[in-house]
């Protein structure tokens, strides 16, 4: 089994392993990042091997933490990353070809009813009430789509949005401000169920 893990402003953590008997067995840590002493690494593999496959993050990163030698470095990852990867390694996340999909392209609509459209779309899919589906929007009106968490006032001038043609909305995802001109821009949106993305993290 394999897994990785890219620390946010950090490095590549990499992980191979095997599971006998309900524990985790032949564990080995590699990756690009920076750690002294050298020979610390076999302590990890060491401490992850044999622990329970139910291990969780913590778990994992508290038997990290406690093998490795006094005033040891670890530079650009963590135990906690040596854990997430472990834990990505350990998951079976369906494959995209087991999922019968559905693919949505209808003719282009107005802001408020694109963002209406995806939240009920991500409802319905995250709650097993319709298939994965692919949905490819187009705008029948220009509009400033801003995320779920950003400010209006610190990201749109409302009057210069209005003077130039562009209605102002929010979607239900975060991320930022996204400028839609009518007519010339194509988007889409992938709703699939959670267990499609097991693992996975977005930074």
């Amino acid at each position: 089994m394999h897994g990785e893990y890219k620390v946010p402003g950090g490095k590549l953590v990499v992980v191979d392993l095997d599971v006998a008997d309900g524990r985790i067995a032949d564990f080995h840590l590699a990756g690009d990042f920076f750690l002294e002493p050298d020979d610390a690494l076999a302590d990890i593999d060491a401490a992850v091997t044999g622990l329970p496959v139910e291990s969780d993050v913590a778990a994992i990163a508290a038997a990290v933490r406690s093998a490795l030698p006094a005033g040891a470095q670890l530079l650009g990852f963590t135990p906690e990353a040596v854990g997430t990867a472990v834990r990505r390694a350990l998951i079976v996340a369906p494959g995209w070809s087991e999922f019968d999909w559905e693919i949505i392209h209808e003719k282009a609509v107005s802001p408020a009813m694109n963002l209406a459209l995806d939240e009920v779309l991500t409802t319905r899919v995250g709650d097993g009430r319709r298939t994965p589906t692919l949905r490819i929007w187009e705008w029948d009106e220009s509009a400033v789509v801003i995320g779920s968490f950003q400010s209006l006032r610190n990201e749109v001038d409302p009057d210069g949005a209005a003077r130039h043609g562009f209605e102002v909305v929010r979607r239900i995802s975060g991320g930022g401000a996204m400028l839609m001109a009518a007519g010339s821009i194509v988007t889409y949106s992938l709703y699939v169920p959670s267990e499609l993305v097991a693992g996975v993290t977005v930074a």
